[in-house]
């Protein structure tokens, strides 16, 4: 989720994922789907309704969605097929607009995201629950040997744990290790 603060009368953007360009866009718009059509809009492309819509929820999110997820808070009068959802998001994910985190249960997730993944960026994924969050950018980048000829395209950091819901001071009277999104 985006988070808006009020810091000496400008309304301030606190994502992670969020680079500087894409903060101010929030301070002038008041809601996700402006800021979503906005960014589009900077993309130069054409605007679609389920663009907008699915970049929106993404915003609108706390955490990283899977397909599925997505295509459940997505309002049914937009009339938007799976197919068609899968598309924008992988046309999301090209413009910079979004990021697919795999899991370890071999589900992509998705999140709202620009040029700031294309660097150093860090996840948080559950070991229970398979929450996956984005957590803010690592300074350094992880020095890794690679073999003669070998060159390095990427690196992802994905930390693995107990989100704070699943955590050791939560009730254990649970029916079950994984609970609701």
């Amino acid at each position: 989720m985006f988070l808006l603060n009020n810091v000496s009368g400008l309304t301030v953007l606190r994502h992670p994922c969020l680079n500087l360009a894409i903060r101010r866009i929030v301070a002038l718009k008041t809601n996700a789907s402006d800021i979503a059509e906005e960014c589009i809009r900077k993309t130069g492309a054409r605007m679609t309704r389920p663009r907008i819509a699915v970049l929106a929820v993404l915003f609108a999110a706390e955490r990283a969605l899977t397909h599925t997820e997505l295509e459940s808070r997505l309002p049914a009068s937009l009339g938007v097929n799976r197919v068609t959802i899968y598309r924008v998001l992988e046309w999301l994910t090209a413009q910079g607009l979004a990021h697919k985190i795999a899991g370890d249960d071999r589900v992509w997730r998705f999140n709202a995201a620009d040029h700031a993944h294309r660097g150093p960026h860090a996840h948080f994924e559950c070991s229970d629950c398979g929450q996956v969050l984005c957590l803010e950018p690592v300074e350094a980048r992880p020095a890794v040997k690679l073999p003669a000829g070998f060159r390095q395209k990427a690196v992802e950091l994905t930390v693995k744990g107990v989100c704070a819901d699943c955590g050791p001071t939560q009730n254990k009277a649970r029916t079950s290790g994984r609970h609701q999104h």
